[in-house]
């Protein structure tokens, strides 16, 4: 967060730095408040930008057997430009590479960690085994300890889920 603070205010410094420049290149007709107004719309150009391109850079720094599975697009009245492009402030994803199948009962079982990354002042990563049947389609998360089933938090996902198409494809 210091360095995102810190690259706002060089932009907001080149912004008016650039306002000063068209004001001596008009021979001081342009106002002099022109520099300060360029300067807070730098910094919040920069703002803007860095907002609309955290999804982008996270998921370029995944690794290549990981999987975007959902994310979460929010609208904010404070951040009226959010109405016409909703803002990405989270998202999951699944790592192929740690998907652990087996067989019970005739039914394929796979144990895997769904991760949920959230776009906070200082990001923040959660994550969670889960174990999903894809025959029955039920997913159901496991005790972090004991890796148990916590068989009170069962869901039943839809064949169409992201979730379910993306550990269980080929099933």
């Amino acid at each position: 967060m210091l360095w995102q603070l810190i690259a706002a205010i060089f932009a907001g410094l080149g912004a008016a730095g650039i306002g000063l420049i068209l004001r001596q290149l008009s021979g001081k007709r342009l106002p002099r408040w022109i520099v300060p107004a360029l300067g807070g719309l730098g910094m919040l150009a920069y703002q803007i930008h860095y907002e609309y391109t955290w999804f982008d850079n996270k998921q370029a720094r995944l690794p290549a057997s990981a999987q975007v599975i959902s994310r979460q697009d929010e609208q904010m009245f404070w951040r009226p430009w959010t109405y016409l492009a909703p803002l990405t402030t989270g998202f999951d994803v699944i790592d192929h590479d740690n998907l652990v199948t087996r067989h019970a009962d005739g039914a394929r079982l796979v144990e895997f960690i769904l991760y949920h990354f959230e776009r906070q002042p200082a990001d923040q990563v959660s994550h969670r085994r889960y174990l999903l049947n894809c025959e029955a389609r039920d997913l159901v998360p496991l005790a972090d300890k004991t890796r148990q089933p916590l068989t009170q938090s069962l869901r039943h996902l839809e064949r169409s889920a992201p979730l379910y198409r993306a550990v269980c494809r080929g099933t």
